[in-house]
């Protein structure tokens, strides 16, 4: 049980925030769709408890995909986070389906609803409240690349490089993202009808946050099913690439991979250098190199193993160049 806490402690601290968040507002939005009856209040209810239970699957599984490897798993967990969010993203998609039935429902089968200040007043202090735990993501997105946070400008930087972030930061931030913009179109549908009396206009919004919350769903389950099978981050791959050519005892690179295990990458470097090296020498070699690549953002895993040089180019169809920021 300490083992548990201890992983726990090393979970993603942005899903937690943002699985506490949401199952608050989950929570006060049914409470008020049961006086109310509201439509697109029902709609951010389900996708407020949606996003709230994929994002605890997320904490939990980003803390458990940190556990050092065992004798039975030697390459360690990594992937885990990967197959949790896949899992986790399913409970989205059913909650998706039925906010688009029901709004599909509304739109032929529009009533009025009450509460019509107290419904305003939960969406509002939802986007308040999502658009402060979104804020956050990017930040730790900006974190996570290794860009300096630039006050509202993380925002649109944090967008630019989504796809570089772990794979639970960019979950909340998408899901917090589609959250914070669903509020926003619930409220504008829920005024529309209260002043011109077109109450199907809430049974639209309600359909538009469901086709949002599957656009979440397709792209987390398809970044997560290529971290499942073991994707290579090229960008990074290039990188490393540069580095290790770059050292005066290496002459090529006979294989190098770059494969992203959940939240860090693993890398497998064969060098080719001088026959005449000697072994001492050559090890000193790899230890400079293993020290150089760990010293990379993301890298927690490295072997390097040598051969001998063949004095055929191999490399050279690739970009190493250094990684840009």
């Amino acid at each position: 049980m300490k083992d548990l806490f201890q992983l726990l402690k090393g979970g993603n601290r942005s899903s937690l925030i943002a699985a506490i968040v949401n199952f608050i507002l989950g929570t006060l939005k049914g409470v008020v769709f049961f006086f109310t009856g509201n439509v697109a209040l029902f709609a951010e209810m389900m996708h407020s408890l949606g996003d709230s239970a994929n994002q605890f699957f997320v904490f939990f599984g980003s803390a458990l995909s940190k556990k050092s490897p065992t004798q039975k798993f030697p390459k360690g967990f990594g992937r885990l986070v990967n197959l949790v969010c896949l899992g986790a993203v399913l409970i989205v998609g059913i909650l998706a389906y039925e906010t688009i039935k029901e709004g599909w429902h509304h739109i032929w089968n529009p009533t009025a609803s009450s509460g019509f200040w107290l419904s305003i007043g939960v969406l509002a202090i939802g986007v308040v409240m999502e658009g402060i735990v979104f804020y956050k993501a990017a930040q730790e997105i900006a974190h996570e690349v290794g860009i300096d946070h630039a006050g509202l400008k993380t925002i649109p930087l944090a967008i630019r490089n989504v796809n570089r972030a772990k794979p639970a930061t960019k979950l909340v931030f998408m899901e917090d993202f589609v959250a914070t913009f669903g509020g926003v179109l619930a409220i504008f549908a829920i005024i529309l009808a209260q002043w011109t009396g077109f109450h199907a206009g809430e049974g639209i919004a309600s359909v538009i946050i469901g086709i949002m919350m599957f656009y979440v769903v397709g792209r987390v389950f398809l970044d997560n099913a290529r971290g499942v099978i073991g994707e290579t981050d090229e960008e990074m791959l290039n990188h490393i690439a540069y580095l290790v050519l770059d050292h005066p005892d290496i002459i090529d690179i006979e294989r190098l991979d770059v494969v992203k295990e959940g939240e860090f990458l693993h890398v497998e470097l064969v060098a080719e250098v001088n026959p005449n090296h000697s072994l001492a020498y050559l090890d000193d070699v790899r230890d400079t190199l293993t020290e150089q690549i760990l010293y990379q953002k993301g890298v927690n895993r490295v072997i390097v193993s040598f051969d001998e040089d063949d004095g055929e180019q191999e490399w050279h169809h690739r970009e190493a160049r250094p990684l840009l920021s």
